[in-house]
């Protein structure tokens, strides 16, 4: 067992009886923005799965339901069962934490029950690589090269519907790569399993999927196959973006909304104050944003038609920093905080695991 430990009773309890402020979803256009103004919705409940972990990053579901999470300082891969039980499966010696650099992103192999690969984007000396390894194993680069620096290092990892592994990188505090196609920096990647460019890339021999990005650190698709992705500001505006093949996020030509018809414009904006968005997750009809400046949940509905309606903010500044968010298998949402990673103000059972039905 790891120093994580199970919630007590006293304090599941406690939290459980936590309830937030109905209001209710409108619908709305493209371009719809968050702020302390917009509605605060509910959940039904939210149950602190577990506690004492340090700076959990990345969470991705094993085929019989257990999650691997990452913790981006320790270099550890934890395995979680749904009841709360936290072991160690392994600490990766290869990762270079410093700044927000580390074991970052995982995603689990759509073929895992035959093939038992999983992956992880993460920090070494040199650079940011992306590696697969069988649990227990050393990880074997598949990726090198991605632009390291103290921030902006992206680091989600997610596999599409089409079987392709994509990843979200950021511009390592050089804003000029992310229009760089020669660059890895500042980019949503599209590979095969075995870190090749994948079929139907837009730019040939290349991983390269979308450019223009300041720093992609979550990525989900929709019942349709549409992927979204969040994205970091600078001063002004956090996003979301519907992501399409070849296409120009703009940075760091412009920080959110522009009149320029050659980049894609987000259809979320908030305030940097207000997101800080990092991980992302579709449930349903609704797409959930994990904020870290923000300290909430953000829920975005989609109309179905590559549309939003007006986002809702859930559990504001009740478990501080939120890195993560992942659908699980019983269709309950994992939550994971980031209190101890520098910027927040933890309590005692930081970091932890929230379940929550939403």
């Amino acid at each position: 067992m790891t120093p994580a430990r199970r919630a007590s009773g006293r304090g599941l309890a406690a939290l459980l009886a936590a309830a937030l402020v109905l209001a209710g979803c409108t619908s709305g256009s493209s371009g719809s923005s968050g702020g302390d103004d917009a509605p605060r919705g509910t959940v039904r409940s939210v149950r602190v799965l577990v506690t004492g972990l340090a700076v959990p990053w990345g969470i991705a579901f094993l085929p019989g339901g257990d999650a691997l999470v990452t913790e981006r300082d320790s270099g550890r891969i934890l395995r979680v069962t749904p009841g709360g039980e936290v072991t160690e499966v392994q600490r990766l010696s290869e990762v270079d934490a410093s700044g927000e650099g580390g074991l970052l992103g995982i995603a689990v192999s759509p073929r895992y029950a035959t093939d038992h690969w999983v992956y992880v984007y993460y920090t070494s000396a040199p650079d940011n690589r992306i590696a697969r390894l069988r649990l227990g194993g050393r990880p074997e680069p598949l990726v090198t090269g991605i632009p390291v620096s103290g921030i902006h290092n992206g680091g989600r990892l997610a596999f599409g519907p089409d079987g392709m592994l994509y990843g979200g990188t950021g511009d390592a505090s050089e804003r000029g790569r992310s229009q760089d196609l020669g660059s890895l920096g500042g980019k949503v990647l599209r590979m095969t399993p075995d870190g090749k460019p994948a079929p139907g890339n837009p730019f040939p021999g290349s991983l390269v999927w979308t450019l223009g990005h300041r720093n992609v650190q979550g990525l989900a698709w929709d019942s349709a196959g549409r992927l979204w992705a969040s994205e970091f500001g600078q001063n002004r505006f956090d996003e979301v973006n519907l992501i399409e093949p070849g296409r120009n996020y703009g940075w760091p030509a412009v920080e959110g909304r522009s009149d320029r018809s050659e980049f894609v414009q987000p259809l979320v904006t908030w305030a940097t104050s207000e997101a800080s968005p990092s991980g992302v997750a579709v449930l349903g009809d609704r797409l959930y944003v994990a904020a870290l400046r923000g300290e909430r949940l953000w829920r975005v509905p989609l109309d179905g038609r590559g549309g939003v309606g007006t986002p809702e903010a859930l559990l504001v500044g009740q478990y501080g920093r939120l890195r993560a968010v992942a659908v699980a298998p019983d269709r309950s949402l994992w939550v994971l905080t980031s209190n101890r990673d520098g910027r927040g103000s933890p309590v005692a059972d930081d970091d932890r695991i929230l379940r929550i039905l939403p």
